[in-house]
């Protein structure tokens, strides 16, 4: 028993399911499983189609209390399953705040599973461009695609990826995947919202678990594996998250998501090279915008911002008028950034410009634009202006409060500038920049015990040049060519 909790733990990870099942066996009879290992003897029953077996699990997942929330849902797949019954009366039956959640949804993709039901039962669950609305809007696109192809691509409009592709294969009339038909799927559907909304760190482990049971019930759910992914890339479990994202087919409306994904995980788990490859090879097979604009963010991770300039350049242009994930002032703003750190001023400033012509209230390309000429220590006056725009319209961004307070000290408004900072720490205690701009004050106006422990939190996670400038600042204090910019 000793042995079985950590090889659950391994084989749910790695999708070892056979190795999985005799551990959670093993754990079962010694009566030492914990409430989310239940799902997994569910899982299991759903598959094999044993309802007496799966209702068994669901009547001890009620005893266990914590996630008995879910059983009406559990109750009702297991009736459509079985065919005994209304899978529709067991929701009527839930209690508290909490399992209505989950019952009204599961209400609505059972009546639209058994054909009770078209997409005016969906309006309440798909409000808003949140990633869980959109997935519901594409299950039950896939699902209604099959009898009512115009209720389905009402359901898919806008500019969302995920949402362009499967109105895409609608309108080409070709399957689409992630419909929720049966309750293997529909149990899959209910593990992955768990997961999502089990989003904190100290329940990253659970989260996971049912994440990547989901994988095993609905294998073509592609938002499932995505989702399983990042919760591994949070265990920095890279390797592994990369390999999930495989699982991803080509057709599925989260194939382009899945593979951003796949290149992020490459470059945080350090293999930067593979990610370029792989960035490379979809411009070089395809070339649209979104493949220009993800190689550039790959370049900009291996520091080579002038080539990722060029690439976000590449990405405006194939940009076009139609549909996309990024507004375009959104492209302009990165190639700003991008020649911004390739020390080409005058690049990134027009690109600056760009971007603050074609959105003049967003307070990110006021914030960039006007920082930008601060750091040069240029037009401070038009600077200050604009980074006051961009913290009335968003006086919670820390980075923004930090860019605020740096414009104002530099000014001579030592306290109401100090103020600031320090308020922008609180905000992101373990930014780089924003640490060393508040050491920079304190020891300007005298607090040089405040300053070192500043630079100190600041040099936690400094690289390159930062580490290095923080490190003489440590070792023999601030002098005009160690200030930050």
């Amino acid at each position: 028993m000793v042995v079985a909790g950590p090889a659950l733990g391994h084989a749910v990870a790695v999708g070892d399911w056979p190795l999985a099942m005799r551990a959670v066996r093993v754990l079962e009879r010694a009566d030492a499983l914990l409430p989310d290992a239940r799902f997994l003897l569910a899982a299991d029953a759903f598959r094999a189609r044993d309802w007496r077996a799966a209702a068994a699990q669901v009547d001890a997942i009620e005893r266990d209390r914590l996630f008995a929330f879910t059983v009406p849902v559990l109750r009702a797949w297991i009736a459509l399953g079985s065919g005994r019954g209304d899978p529709l009366a067991p929701l009527a039956v839930a209690q508290g705040e909490m399992a209505e959640v989950y019952v009204a949804e599961h209400r609505a993709l059972i009546r639209l599973a058994t054909g009770r039901a078209g997409a005016d039962e969906l309006d309440g669950l798909i409000a808003g461009a949140g990633p869980r609305a959109m997935r519901v809007r594409i299950a039950a696109a896939a699902t209604l695609a099959r009898r009512d192809r115009a209720a389905a691509l009402a359901l898919l409009d806008g500019n969302a990826g995920p949402i362009r592709a499967a109105r895409a294969l609608v309108e080409a009339r070709r399957p689409v995947s992630g419909a929720i038909l049966t309750p293997q799927e529909g149990m899959a559907e209910l593990l992955l919202r768990l997961a999502v909304d089990l989003n904190a760190p100290e329940l990253t482990s659970v989260a996971a678990t049912f994440a990547r049971i989901a994988t095993w019930l609905a294998p073509g759910n592609g938002e499932a594996w995505i989702v399983a992914a990042d919760y591994a890339g949070r265990q920095d479990r890279h390797a592994d998250a990369v390999a999930m994202l495989a699982y991803v087919r080509a057709g599925d409306p989260y194939a382009e998501a899945a593979f951003d994904r796949r290149v992020r995980m490459l470059i945080d788990g350090n293999e930067k090279d593979e990610a370029l490859r792989q960035a490379e090879g979809a411009v070089a097979a395809g070339g649209s915008s979104a493949d220009q604009l993800r190689l550039g963010e790959v370049l900009m991770s291996m520091d080579r911002p002038a080539e990722a300039a060029a690439a976000f350049g590449r990405a405006i242009s194939l940009a076009g008028d139609g549909p996309q994930a990024y507004p375009e002032w959104a492209l302009w703003l990165m190639r700003g950034g991008a020649h911004d750190q390739a020390d080409e001023w005058p690049e990134a400033r027009a690109a600056l410009e760009r971007a603050y012509t074609l959105a003049p209230d967003q307070p990110l390309v006021l914030n960039y634009l006007g920082y930008a000429q601060l750091a040069r220590r240029e037009n401070l006056i038009e600077a200050e202006r604009l980074i006051r725009e961009a913290h009335a319209r968003a006086p919670d961004n820390a980075a923004i409060t930090d860019s605020l307070g740096w414009a104002l000290f530099l000014k001579g408004e030592h306290d109401e500038g100090i103020a600031l900072l320090e308020r922008a720490v609180e905000g992101e205690p373990a930014d780089v920049e924003i640490n060393e701009h508040l050491g920079d004050a304190y020891f300007t106006v005298g607090r040089r015990a405040e300053a070192r422990f500043a630079w100190r939190a600041a040099r936690v996670y400094a690289e390159g040049a930062d580490a290095a400038r923080l490190d003489a600042k440590l070792a023999g204090g601030m002098t005009p060519e160690l200030a930050a910019r």
